[in-house]
């Protein structure tokens, strides 16, 4: 296997999503991606079948907050202080795509233990909410009130949330690492009335986490992708990976 590595570094909501999409799409058959980023500005991004409505679109307007589908399920997520991560990956008969979920997380937390020792009580979630049932909640507008089956978290608390989409034999993974607490603001962003938006930010601070919260110092994000990089050469037994030229979005999108 082949694997690139692009670093593409911050870029509007559309890029992103567009990036992984276009990735995904042209993958050749002996090739796995690693794409590290983040958002400028920051962005609410909507699940693929979730709608706009559960937005209030004129205070994300007001301050500057972008929006954006993403190609994967869930529920809102607001992009701020976090380090975002999307692998690519063809799916063979020794791999599903539920394998290759747990396979990816556990080299995340591989590259976050070698960011910081202090990580190496990260572990993975060991159920699956009934989602179902979830999605009848308030709560549920919201991707990080609840950990799925083989998330990270960190005592008890998510500090990673993913999603994937099989595209053929290609899965696209990607998923937030958080690095500071400025995702919980996604509640004064919601169309929520204001005792459901009060509970939904008490809630999001009993199940969620971050890297300086945790680690009390300030994530250096150029040191914490290349320990991501590492936990992932070392994981999947990488041999050489290819470095990618950064990409800036108009020689890349139209």
């Amino acid at each position: 296997m082949n694997w690139k590595f692009y670093n593409t570094v911050s870029n509007t909501g559309k890029f992103n999503m567009d990036f992984d999409l276009t990735l995904a799409k042209s993958l050749k058959f002996d090739e796995a991606v690693l794409r590290l980023y983040q958002w400028e500005p920051y962005c609410m991004s909507l699940g693929a079948n979730q709608s706009e409505k559960t937005l209030s679109i004129k205070k994300i307007s007001d301050d500057n907050i972008d929006i954006v589908k993403r190609p994967t399920g869930g529920r809102a997520i607001l992009h701020a202080e976090e380090l975002t991560y999307s692998v690519i990956y063809h799916i063979g008969t020794e791999l599903s795509p539920k394998d290759l979920f747990r396979e990816i997380n556990i080299a995340l937390v591989k590259g976050l233990i070698s960011y910081d020792d202090a990580l190496k009580n990260l572990e993975l979630h060991n159920s699956q909410p009934n989602f179902p049932s979830f999605y009848n909640e308030d709560k549920s507008a919201v991707c990080f009130s609840v950990s799925s089956k083989n998330e990270i978290n960190f005592a008890g608390k998510k500090l990673v949330g993913s999603a994937q989409r099989r595209i053929g034999n290609v899965v696209l993974q990607h998923g937030s690492i958080l690095c500071g607490s400025y995702h919980k603001n996604i509640c004064s962003y919601l169309d929520l009335p204001a005792d459901i938006s009060s509970e939904l930010k008490e809630e999001m601070d009993k199940t969620t986490t971050d890297l300086n919260e945790i680690l009390n110092k300030t994530i250096d994000i150029t040191e914490l992708a290349s320990s991501i990089k590492n936990g992932f050469t070392k994981h999947f037994e990488i041999k050489r990976i290819n470095y990618q030229k950064d990409f800036e979005p108009a020689s890349t999108m139209n």
